[in-house]
């Protein structure tokens, strides 16, 4: 049996997410955005494993309370643009997971988590530049919530929502 391989990211609260696809959809190549605006956590993990996956996200769920990021900055990826991401809580939290899955993971996914939201990307780098420029004149740093999980299969470019998870935990 063939399983696609499966993407792991946060989801983030409504205001937010809307503000960065907002963003995406502007800037992005037509052709090539197939996805909303997204925050990755983990890009690969075997679909061969997903009832373990979920078990252990759901498990997590129960006592996560949502979480704070604050968007910190802006960064030149080459042939787009990111939103820098800090939360000293979100990095705990995939390292927790990474722990847990070390023997599924790539080497992209071993790596430290640089938590990031991308707008643009896969244009030429003096148009990547352009809008750097103009974002960097209106940026002020500004909370993101992460409200729990969503679990993806890759599809070959366009990407399937499998699973939503809320995060629960009360204080």
């Amino acid at each position: 049996m063939q399983f696609s391989p499966l993407i792991l990211t946060l989801e983030m609260d409504e205001a937010s997410h809307t503000f960065f696809n907002v963003l995406r959809q502007a800037h992005f190549p037509k052709e090539r955005n197939y996805l909303q605006a997204h925050l990755t956590l983990f890009h690969h993990l075997p679909g061969s494993q997903l009832s373990e996956i979920l078990h252990t996200l759901k498990e997590l769920c129960q006592t996560q309370e949502k979480l704070t990021l604050e968007v910190v900055g802006l960064k030149n990826i080459g042939r787009g643009v990111a939103f820098s991401l800090q939360s000293p809580d979100l990095i705990a939290l995939h390292g927790q997971l990474q722990r847990r899955w070390l023997a599924w993971l790539t080497p992209q996914d071993k790596q430290k988590l640089w938590p990031h939201v991308t707008v643009q990307n896969k244009v030429r780098p003096a148009q990547a530049q352009e809008l750097l420029h103009a974002l960097y004149n209106t940026f002020t740093p500004f909370p993101v919530s992460g409200i729990g999980f969503q679990v993806w299969a890759y599809q070959g470019g366009p990407w399937e929502l499998l699973h939503t998870l809320a995060f629960s935990g009360q204080a």
